[in-house]
């Protein structure tokens, strides 16, 4: 494995202890991922879920987000497994599934990404070689320690399932999708990602992973957010995504221009 390896980063790091910060990519252009990814994040998250990035895109954000010497993560449409299998060909380094609710939901998302024995993932990498750096044989005695499993936890089900969900096999760490955790755990009452019954959930979330020696990672809507949980033991945050970066962008020129 070579030091310029960037997909094996994002595993390396996180085990190390660190705390890092990724862009959130949902527009349908490739290099906006790769120019945001350069502004000092540790990593990007293409987002099939909620964005408008489609399967081509995201495999060629993945390869240009690897050029830029960062690892990729992508999101994918709920349940759809068999597309976290190729975009881990395609040499993303991390797979956030949604809405898994239960130990079933994760033994089944577990099983797409990592290999036999842990999991079912069929033989087939292709740009994963080259990011990173390994063929073969080498690439796959590694690639279930290089390549992360992440379980969205956004429901209320969720919640409650969090330590089953923690302890399967193969299950890396979870992520926390607050806006939609809040519509739960108010039984539909309001959208707010900072409501206090998401910070409790938080608490709670971060004690657990750490309890489990797990990684806990959640979507954060500023940077001030983003500092917030990391202080709850979160190492894998968000900060905004690549739409409201640049609307915010826009806005602060246009008033300075403006005066």
């Amino acid at each position: 494995m070579t030091a310029s390896a960037p997909l094996a980063h994002l595993a390396r790091r996180l085990r190390a202890g660190e705390t890092l910060f990724m862009s959130w990519c949902g527009m349908n252009d490739a290099a906006i991922a790769e120019a945001t990814v350069r502004e000092n994040f540790d990593a990007a998250l293409i987002d099939m879920q909620h964005g408008a990035v489609d399967f081509t895109t995201t495999v060629q954000a993945i390869g240009l987000v690897g050029l830029a010497g960062k690892p990729a993560i992508a999101r994918i449409p709920v349940g759809e497994f068999a597309t976290a299998s190729r975009l881990l060909d395609a040499g993303a380094a991390a797979i956030v599934a949604p809405m898994i609710n239960s130990e079933a939901d994760a033994k089944r998302f577990a099983s797409f990404v990592k290999f036999p024995p842990v999991g079912e993932r069929s033989w087939g990498p292709h740009r994963a070689f080259g990011l990173a750096g390994l063929e073969g044989e080498a690439y796959f005695h590694k690639a279930n320690d290089l390549h992360l499993a992440i379980a969205m936890i956004e429901t209320r089900e969720a919640l409650d399932a969090l330590d089953s969900i923690l302890d399967v096999p193969g299950i890396d760490g979870v992520f926390v999708g607050p806006s939609d955790l809040s519509i739960a755990l108010t039984k539909g009452a309001v959208v707010d990602a900072g409501h206090p019954e998401v910070d409790k959930a938080l608490d709670h979330i971060g004690a657990r992973c750490k309890a489990k020696g797990k990684v806990a990672g959640a979507f954060c809507m500023t940077g001030k957010r983003a500092k917030e949980v990391a202080a709850k033991g979160f190492r894998l945050c968000s900060i905004s995504t690549d739409g409201m970066m640049m609307r915010l962008g826009a806005r602060m020129e246009l008033k300075a221009a403006r005066g």
